[in-house]
């Protein structure tokens, strides 16, 4: 495999200076503050450490991309894609490990997790693939209004479409229990198993990621481990402040705290992973930002939810973590829209009303404030799930069957679904 990445320029080390230099001085004051001890309002605060997670994420985001030159394989792209959400992990396993000794914030540990599963399948998904439709048109002359996935994404779809299911459990037993989460812990390391069974592919990297990438062999590995070490040290010293004070800004504002803690806290830590995918599909891959955003998803689904029940055992809590009659609706939901996200792409496309659902349905939430509001939102979720997968029935257990088959890729099942 070579040592460099296929990029759209040569390195220009002046891009990677400014795109880490800013970063740097977004991340700065929440050091010197934290480190200092220096007592500060809560909502600047809030503002403060949220731009700390912010550049974190960027640079996370940067490095994991670029490592993909010395580390192949699909293992290694499901480690890196944990990485790059360590930030968004790291402020929900705070909400969780804090509600193990202070119940007030059980609450705020299942919201965090609803609404970045929410916000990742409901904005993520449908803008890149609008902006992909446009891209496409721009940059290849691509007419449709459907965006092929690739042919492996069938695995990814395998893995969620079962884990989505375990799910329902959650809000019907109103509580995730410790075995739960290790059913989820396992599927997980399963799905990174079977990842690391595929082919090996070269990275297509762009931007800041690709500068990184293009630098000669020693000076990107040092460069990527100053990163790694620089990004993850700022979460280590800004997500607890970060979430605590998301809390308490909401208070002194007078805005619903637990608003600002499920969609405000996911939106600072998984915005570059957006802004990067929205990128890579306006310049015409928006195949490859789509099939991210769908690898992530199944992480959330498995690996984040399987944490939280962990840390509040880990902090003083049960074995299981309760979910009140709120929680529960919102698992409800969440575990809706992702059989709704699965059903309209079982056939490995993506047509662009099927984005238009999404999105809608994503807005539709905000106004709806009250029990039966979202019970009949989930319904509506429910509803054109079983209709979509009707449509795609013939697609249903070869995707169900993908995560055991022994090639990750069938011919004979996913023979005109390449792009």
């Amino acid at each position: 495999m070579s040592t460099t990445a296929p990029v759209d320029a040569p390195p220009n080390t002046g891009r990677l200076i400014r795109s880490v230099g800013l970063c740097v001085l977004l991340a700065l004051p929440a050091v010197v503050i934290r480190l200092s001890g220096t007592g500060i309002d809560p909502v600047v605060a809030m503002l403060v450490y949220g731009a700390a997670v912010f550049a974190a994420s960027f640079i996370l985001a940067w490095a994991a991309e670029a490592a993909q030159v010395d580390i192949s394989g699909g293992l290694a792209i499901a480690i890196l894609a944990l990485i790059a959400v360590l930030p968004e992990y790291a402020v929900d396993i705070y909400y969780a490990y804090t509600a193990g000794s202070d119940p007030d914030y059980v609450q705020y540990a299942a919201a965090n997790m609803t609404g970045s599963n929410r916000l990742l399948l409901g904005l993520g998904w449908p803008v890149v693939v609008l902006v992909g439709l446009w891209g496409l048109k721009r940059v290849h002359d691509h007419r449709g209004h459907t965006l092929p996935l690739d042919a492996g994404n069938r695995l990814e779809l395998g893995f969620l479409l079962l884990a989505g299911i375990f799910a329902f459990l959650m809000p019907i037993t109103g509580q995730i229990h410790a075995w739960m989460g290790g059913v989820l812990f396992f599927w997980f390391g399963y799905y990174a198993y079977r990842l690391s069974r595929g082919g090996v592919e070269e990275p297509k990297l762009r931007g800041t990621s690709a500068v990184i990438g293009g630098l000669p062999t020693k000076t990107r590995r040092w460069t990527l481990v100053a990163l790694f070490v620089f990004a993850a040290a700022v979460v280590l010293l800004a997500a607890e402040p970060f979430a605590h004070n998301l809390v308490e800004g909401g208070k002194d504002l007078g805005v619903d705290e637990f608003l600002l803690v499920q969609w405000v806290a996911p939106l600072a830590s998984e915005a570059p992973e957006f802004i990067i995918s929205i990128m890579f599909a306006a310049r015409g891959n928006a195949t490859a930002a789509i099939g991210t955003l769908i690898s992530s998803k199944v992480n959330q689904w498995t690996l984040l939810v399987g944490s939280l029940p962990m840390a509040y055992w880990a902090g003083g809590g049960d074995a299981a973590l309760p979910l009140d009659g709120r929680q529960v609706e919102e698992m409800l939901l969440t575990a809706t829209q992702t059989m709704l996200g699965i059903a309209l792409i079982l056939g490995l496309r993506f047509h662009r009303w099927s984005a238009w659902i999404l999105l809608a349905l994503f807005l539709l939430q905000f106004p709806v404030t009250n029990t039966h509001g979202r019970l009949i939102l989930s319904a509506v979720y429910g509803v054109i799930a079983l209709g979509a997968l009707a449509a795609n029935a013939r697609h249903l257990l070869p995707t169900l069957r993908a995560p055991f088959t022994k090639d990750l890729i069938p011919e004979s099942e996913y023979a005109g679904h390449t792009p």
